[in-house]
C-alpha cells in the first residue's frame, strides 16, 4: 500500500533567497510535491522531539515517524521500513556494536571492582575541598578519557563530588553543570584519542583515527576546561557573597563509603592501558615499530559478496583498534578488581549487566541514525540538502558541518545521535567537498565531534535528565547554569573553526 498524497505541481511555487555571502546558490523553487514532502519531514521531526521529550523510546518511535516523513514521497510504507530504515540500522549496529558492548563491559568491571571509585577518590582527596571544582573536572576527565561510559562516570563521580561540594559549602545546584562539563565535553569529544563513541563514529565515515585533529582538539579541550572552571568558580563566588551555601537537600544524598577501595595506582592501570593500546594498535602516526593493520585483510571476503563489508581497512581499523584495547583492558581490570568482584558474584555479573545495557544503548543510537538515513533518502530532502551544503565559510564544508550537526543534535537531544544522523545524511558529501579543496578529513572529524557537543543540553536530552536525577536535583534548580554553559561551550567549535581558517592548524 502506497502512502503517496498526489498534489498538483502548480499548487505552489516558493522562491527562497539566501544571503549571497553565506550560501553558494542564491535561489531555488519548490513545487507542490516537494512542499508536501518538506512539510512531512518537519512534522516527523517535531513528532520525534515531542514524543522523545514525553519519554517514549526512540527505538519504537523512530521507525514510525520515519514512515510519516515518507508520506507524499511516492515510496510505499513497508519498503521504507524494511529496505531503508532496517538496513541502515543494521549497518550501524554491525559497525559499532562491539564498541558499545566492550565499552559497557569494561565500565561495569571498573565500577563494580571499585577501580573507578578508587581513582576518583584519589583525585578528589589529593586536591581537597579548597580546589573542589578543579578536582571534579579532572576526576571526570580522567575516567571519561580512560574509556568508562559517560553514564558510569556520572554515577561514580557524583558521590565524591557531592561530598566535596558539601565540605566546601558550594551550592549543590551548580553540580550538574560542572559534572556535564567534566564528563561530556573536553574528555569526550576534544582530546584526541578519547575512546568515547562520539570520537569513534567519524572514523568509519572519513577513514580517520581517534587521534585525528590533534591541534584543534587540544585547543578545544583547553577552552572547554577553562570555560567550565571559570564559570563555576564565578558562580560560587557570587552566590557565596549572597550567603548561599550547599543548601538543604535530602534527595539522593550520598553517604561516606566505608568499604575499602583497591589501590589507586593499580586501579588506574586499565584506564592507562585503553589509551596506550589504542594509540599503539591504531598507530595514527605510522610508527614503523607499532602495529600495522593488513590493508588486504578484507580481500578474502570479496567473493562472498557480503552487503555490509567495509570498503577498506581504513574505514574500520580505528574501531578494530579500540575493540582490542578494551578487551585487554577489561581482562586487566577483572584481575585487579578480582577480590571485590568475587564478593558480588564474580566477573559474570558486570559482563552480563554490561552486555544487556549495551544493547539498549546501541539500539537507541542506531534508531536515530536510521531515521536520519530515511530522511536523507526522500526526494524532498534534496532541497534541504542543498540548503545545508550551501552553508559555507572560507570555501569549505565546516560551517555546513557545524550547523547540520547542531540541528540534528537539538532534535535528538543526543550528541552521538545528532552526529550519526548528520553523517548519515551528508557525511559523504562533506568528505567529497573537503577532498576537492584539499582539506584534511582530520579537520572534519574533530570539528564534527565538537559540533555535536554544542546544544545537546536541550531540556529533553536523555543524558541531562539522567544526570539531574543522579544529583537529586530538578531543572528548575539547576538548569540556569547548564544553559549558560551551553552557550559558552557552543562558542568553542566556532573558535576552532576560526583558528583553522586563519592558521591551517589541524
Amino acid at each position: 500500500m502506497k502512502i503517496n498524497i498526489p498534489i498538483l505541481d502548480e499548487f505552489l511555487k516558493l522562491r527562497l533567497a539566501y544571503w549571497p555571502y553565506l550560501f553558494r546558490s542564491s535561489s531555488f523553487f519548490i513545487d507542490g510535491v516537494i512542499f508536501v514532502g518538506l512539510t512531512m519531514i518537519v512534522i516527523s521531526l517535531l513528532l520525534l522531539m515531542f514524543f522523545a521529550y514525553r519519554g517514549y523510546s526512540i527505538i519504537f518511535i523512530a521507525p514510525l515517524f520515519a514512515i510519516v516523513a515518507a508520506i507524499g514521497s511516492g515510496h510505499a510504507a513497508m519498503p521504507i521500513y524494511s529496505e531503508i530504515y532496517m538496513t541502515k540500522a543494521a549497518e550501524y549496529i554491525k559497525t559499532y556494536y562491539p564498541v558499545f558492548l566492550l565499552g559497557a563491559v569494561f565500565a561495569k568491571i571498573m565500577e563494580e571492582g571499585g577501580l573507578a571509585a578508587a581513582v576518583a577518590e584519589k583525585i578528589v582527596s589529593t586536591l581537597g575541598k579548597e580546589k573542589a571544582i578543579l578536582a571534579i573536572l579532572l576526576g571526570c576527565g580522567v575516567l571519561t578519557y580512560g574509556g568508562l561510559s559517560v553514564f558510569v562516570v556520572a554515577f561514580v563521580m557524583y558521590p565524591f563530588s557531592a561530598i566535596l561540594f558539601k565540605e566546601a559549602d558550594i551550592p549543590k545546584r551548580l553540580l550538574p553543570a560542572l559534572l556535564w562539563m567534566g564528563i561530556f565535553t573536553y574528555s569526550m569529544v576534544a582530546i584526541p584519542g578519547t575512546p568515547q563513541i562520539q570520537n569513534i563514529i567519524p572514523t568509519s565515515f572519513f577513514g580517520t583515527t581517534t587521534w585525528a585533529g590533534i591541534g584543534l582538539g587540544l585547543i578545544g579541550a583547553v577552552l572547554y576546561f577553562l570555560i567550565a572552571w571559570g564559570w563555576i568558580r564565578h558562580r560560587h563566588i557570587k552566590l557565596k557573597a549572597r550567603g548561599e551555601g550547599y543548601g538543604k537537600h535530602v534527595l539522593n544524598e550520598p553517604e561516606v563509603a566505608k568499604e575499602a577501595l583497591p589501590d589507586w595506582r593499580l586501579s588506574a592501570l586499565p584506564l592507562l592501558l585503553v589509551i596506550v593500546l589504542n594509540l599503539l594498535i591504531s598507530n595514527p602516526f605510522h610508527w614503523a615499530w607499532a602495529y600495522h593493520w593488513d590493508s588486504s585483510s578484507l580481500d578474502s571476503f570479496l567473493p562472498l559478496n557480503l552487503s555490509l563489508l567495509a570498503s577498506s581497512v581504513d574505514k574500520v581499523q580505528a574501531i578494530w583498534s579500540i575493540n582490542a584495547a578494551l578487551v585487554i583492558s577489561s581482562i586487566a581490570a577483572a584481575v585487579i578488581g578480582k577480590k571485590r568482584l568475587q564478593g558480588k558474584g564474580g566477573v559474570v555479573h558486570p559482563i552480563n549487566s554490561g552486555a544487556i545495557g549495551s544493547t539498549s544503548a546501541i539500539l537507541n543510537v542506531a534508531s536515530g541514525y536510521a531515521f536520519g538515513c530515511v530522511i536523507a533518502a526522500l526526494p524532498a530532502f534534496q532541497v534541504i540538502r542543498e540548503m545545508l551544503l550551501g552553508i559555507t565559510f572560507g570555501g569549505g564544508p565546516l560551517l555546513s558541518v557545524i550547523f547540520t550537526t547542531n540541528i540534528m543534535t537539538a532534535v535528538t537531544g543526543s550528541s552521538s545521535g545528532g552526529m550519526t544522523i548528520a553523517l548519515g545524511m551528508l557525511g559523504q558529501q562533506w568528505l567529497d567537498w573537503a577532498q576537492q579543496i584539499g582539506m584534511s578529513p582530520e579537520v572534519l572529524h574533530r570539528i564534527i565531534c565538537m559540533a555535536s557537543e554544542c546544544i545537546d543540553t536541550v531540556p529533553q536530552a536523555g543524558a541531562l535528565v539522567t544526570l539531574m536525577a543522579v544529583c537529586g536535583l530538578t531543572h528548575k534548580e539547576s538548569y540556569y547554569d547548564v544553559i549558560i554553559l551551553t552557550g559558552l561551550k557552543t562558542a568553542v567549535v566556532f573558535i576552532c573553526l576560526a583558528i583553522y581558517t586563519l592558521t591551517g592548524l589541524v
